[in-house]
């Protein structure tokens, strides 16, 4: 079914268009129970910034040139506008979230109240002009964090004693490695970050993951 592949892009397209109310968003707003809203607010001021408007992964989702910059999302203690590049965004006052500790990419600034969504519409503002400069410059997140773990001092000095374990814990998968690293640091004291280390030696001279058995 080659041939119709391309068609069906353009049709989804057709009612896509910079700053105009997108349907399906429309009914998403209507059927909203939480945040609605600062929902129809935070879609009016990104509307207004000259973004395109898509429903993806059923929220509000504001793009450039078919590109994800943006998107609308409702949690229990608030609601959010998510820049999918916010760690590239320059943020003196440290107005934007982090989602997780291990998010890479992803920054949000959040709201809790329709007054703070006008509190902070110029900042808002200021970071979809600012992610827009960078998505038309083709700017990219660099992803090499993930890569570079930062190993607890246990396993540091573990791996430095023991050569044999030092060569297999590199030859892991880099998320086997990422799994140990934080099943490792999430022990608060340093004795239990040993005994937890030492629990996955034989695991890891095998070649075997946290949870491969």
């Amino acid at each position: 079914g080659g041939a119709n592949g391309a068609g069906g892009t353009n049709r989804a397209n057709l009612h896509i268009t910079m700053g105009k109310k997108n349907p399906e968003v429309d009914a998403f707003v209507g059927r909203a129970k939480a945040w609605q809203a600062e929902t129809k607010k935070l879609r009016a001021i990104l509307l207004d910034c000259g973004l395109c408007e898509e429903l993806k992964w059923g929220k509000p989702c504001y793009t450039h040139q078919g590109n994800n910059l943006a998107i609308i999302q409702g949690f229990k203690q608030h609601c959010a506008v998510m820049f999918f590049k916010g760690a590239l965004l320059k943020d003196p006052a440290g107005q934007l979230v982090r989602p997780g500790e291990n998010s890479q990419a992803g920054m949000r600034l959040e709201f809790t109240s329709v007054k703070q969504v006008r509190e902070l519409e110029p900042a808002l503002r200021r970071f979809v002009a600012q992610a827009l400069r960078l998505e038309k410059a083709g700017a990219k997140v660099d992803f090499k964090a993930k890569h570079e773990l930062t190993l607890p001092d246990e396993l540091t000095s573990r791996l430095k004693g023991d050569p044999a374990l030092a060569t297999a814990f590199r030859a892991l998968t880099p998320g086997r490695r990422r799994a140990y690293v934080m099943h490792f640091s999430g022990a608060k004291q340093s004795a239990t970050r040993a005994a937890r280390i030492e629990k996955c030696v034989g695991a890891i001279l095998a070649g075997k993951g946290l949870d491969d058995r």
